[in-house]
Parts: structure tokens; C-alpha cells; sequence
């Protein structure tokens, strides 16, 4: 068996496990919940779209393992992986010197692990690419400062943005005053319109930048990882242990 670098190891490790809890196109559509036309794809059935938001395969974990259901919540990816991610793009291989390794990195892909090694696979959950060291290239990705950050007064947070922020005794300055126990901006494309990961009452939720709640104050912990950025997705747990992914309108899959 071969072995990825240690970049792969380190990006997948990110994306899978939520980020210490400390500070530091267009606007996000959130669709009003009501019936939604469901669409399936000619080339496979199984790829229905009930959200064109969310990816049309989500991960999901059952008995240990994770596989891939659709937006109907049926798996179709079976669950055998130690670790998978989104469909999404991966920027080692699209920089890669092997021409016929950068196709494996675009978003028609996602990267899995089974037994240690990993893989890309295909929307039909076909493995097509077991990586390897030779073909990993650097990744060349244009860093974006946020516009907002976290912003705490007697131990309660509020949100900032940076270019307006003069006077902390000027109540107007604030984009949200602090009234929260924690906040965390998700990562994202849009830096004007992000969603923000709060706690309230010991309990988390989800609002913007204009204090609305986006997902409401039922979970007790939202991971704090790229689920937004790369599925619209926010993963969540009511026990503190099963975690799943749910939409900007609190449906979960």
C-alpha cells in the first residue's frame, strides 16, 4: 500500500474535525422552506435534486463508516470509507505535473480514505484515482482576509467589521453588539454575507451578519470546519456525539 504526503493528511484532518474554539459572486440565497420541484439527472438517476444548494451527494456516517447519500438521504455510496469528503475540488492534483492526474482534481470528485490509502472517486462512487506522492503539486490559493471578525466585551461576543471599527464605546460601530456566549464567521466565497457559528444559553445556532437567525438554537455543538465553503452545509449534533449535515434550512440529511 502507498501512502500520501502529509499535505493530503493535513487538509483532510481539517476538514473533518472542527477547529479550536477561538477568535480569530453573490450573497448567499437561503431558500424559504416550502415544496420543492424535485429534478433527477439523466445520466443517473440517483442524483436527484430536491436543494440546488447542497452538493447532490452528501457525506454520511453509518456503523463507524462513511458513504454518500443523496439529497433524498439514500445511500448511494455504500458506507466502507474511514473518512470522506465533499465533492469538491482538490488543488494538489489540479496542480500536479502529471496531466493525467489534474482531471481527478476538479469538483466532479471527492477524496476518501479506506485502510489508509486515498482515493478520488466519481459520482457513481467508483474509485478512479489512488493518490500518490508523485503527483501531489503545490496548491496556489489567493488568500482573502475576512471582513468581519469576533469581538468580546465582559466575556460576550459580538461581530466587527474591520474597515468601520473606530470607537469600541460607539454602540453604532458594531455590526452585532456582543450579546453571545461564542461566535465563529464560517469560512467561505462570500466574505460580505457569511454565516456565523453562535452560542446562546449553552446551545448553537447559526446567524448573519445582520443577527438573523439563520438555524436556530437547537444543537448543542456546530462543528467549526469548511462544510459552509464547501457544501452549504453546517454539520451538527444534538447528543454531543452523531453528527450530520444539515441545509441553511435546518433540513438535515
Amino acid at each position: 500500500m502507498k501512502k500520501i504526503i502529509p499535505l493530503v493528511f493535513v487538509f483532510i484532518s481539517a476538514f473533518m474535525f472542527s477547529q479550536a474554539k477561538s477568535l480569530k459572486k453573490k450573497p448567499v440565497k437561503i431558500s424559504k422552506p416550502g415544496a420543492k420541484k424535485t429534478a433527477i439527472s439523466k445520466s443517473n438517476p440517483n442524483l436527484v435534486v430536491i436543494n440546488p444548494d447542497v452538493p447532490l451527494l452528501i457525506p454520511q456516517k453509518n456503523n463507524g463508516k462513511f458513504g454518500y447519500v443523496n439529497q433524498k438521504g439514500k445511500f448511494i455510496v455504500q458506507p466502507e470509507y474511514h473518512i470522506a469528503l465533499f465533492f469538491a475540488e482538490d488543488c494538489n492534483l489540479l496542480s500536479s505535473k502529471n496531466e493525467k492526474a489534474r482531471k481527478f482534481g476538479t469538483k466532479d470528485y471527492a477524496t476518501v480514505e479506506k485502510d489508509f490509502i486515498s482515493y478520488r472517486i466519481n459520482l457513481s462512487g467508483k474509485k478512479v484515482y489512488q493518490y500518490k506522492d508523485d503527483d501531489l503539486g503545490r496548491c496556489k490559493l489567493e488568500y482573502k482576509p475576512q471582513l468581519y471578525h469576533a469581538y468580546t466585551i465582559n466575556k460576550l461576543y459580538g461581530i466587527i467589521e474591520d474597515s468601520k471599527f473606530i470607537n469600541a464605546a460607539d454602540y453604532k460601530q458594531y455590526q452585532i453588539y456582543p450579546q453571545y456566549e461564542y461566535l465563529f464567521i464560517m469560512e467561505g466565497d462570500d466574505l460580505k454575507n457569511p454565516m456565523i457559528v453562535a452560542s446562546q444559553n449553552d446551545m448553537f445556532g447559526v446567524i448573519d451578519v445582520n443577527n438573523k437567525v439563520i438555524i436556530p438554537f437547537e444543537y448543542s455543538d456546530i462543528k467549526r470546519n469548511f462544510s459552509w465553503k464547501l457544501g452549504k452545509m453546517f454539520e451538527v449534533t444534538k447528543d454531543g456525539e452523531n453528527y450530520y449535515y444539515i441545509d441553511a434550512n435546518n433540513k438535515s440529511y
